[in-house]
């Protein structure tokens, strides 16, 4: 079943005309007990078939259990952004409404190789040797929400220990409770710190600072 009318299906091969390296999707699933599992599968292989600079690889999450704990999926529907090789961009869950920007975000990011980040950010990036998790908590039809993804993910591309995660919190209940989640978006950075609302690149960076101090106490 088709997730994207006619006219979007127009727009996005247009968002997706001037691609320069490959991108490659991967898409964890399964057919029963899983909310949304199906349609974003069938979202990421129509996504796909728009771009020949695009291609899609879907797996069981159970039967394919050991290609999951390669790319530590603990939970689906999940999607990985990737060019050559993974840099820890990740979906939790189906990523429609204004999330669905995102995901050409993440495409156009790849294949081009520049994360676009400003250039505080970036040096900083090269010199990190800590673990940062992010986690950015959203829902389909919250507008601010993509531009923090799209920073966690951002981030992911240039660090090799920064990993970023979008979490659409309604399929993820355990985990909106256990993060307090109350609006979003919401970026949990390590488990412990975290960043509410739309924040500019400069103050996001500024917690990563400050969540990494705390941790060093």
């Amino acid at each position: 079943m088709a997730q994207m009318s006619e006219k979007d299906r127009e727009a996005v091969k247009k968002e997706l005309l001037d691609l320069n390296n490959p991108v490659k999707i991967i898409n964890f699933t399964q057919e029963t007990e899983c909310t949304y599992c199906r349609e974003t599968r069938e979202l990421m292989e129509e996504t796909a078939s728009l771009s020949d600079k695009v291609s899609v690889e879907v797996y069981d999450f159970v039967k394919d259990k050991n290609i999951a704990d390669k790319y530590g999926i603990d939970k689906i529907p999940a999607t990985i952004i990737m060019g050559e090789k993974d840099y820890g961009i990740r979906f939790y869950g189906i990523p429609t409404g204004y999330e669905f920007a995102s995901i050409l975000t993440d495409i156009k990011m790849v294949s081009s190789g520049d994360s676009g980040l400003g250039s505080q950010m970036k040096e900083y990036l090269k010199t990190l040797n800590s673990k940062v998790h992010l986690q950015v908590f959203v829902t389909p039809t919250c507008p601010y929400c993509p531009a923090m993804v799209v920073m966690a993910h951002q981030m992911a591309f240039e660090s090799i220990n920064v990993k970023g995660d979008m979490v659409e919190a309604s399929e993820f209940p355990h985990l909106t409770q256990k993060y307090k989640v109350m609006g979003v978006p919401r970026t949990i950075i390590n488990e412990e710190h975290f960043v509410e609302g739309r924040v500019p690149e400069n103050m996001l960076l500024s917690q990563v600072k400050l969540a990494l101090y705390n941790n060093k106490k």
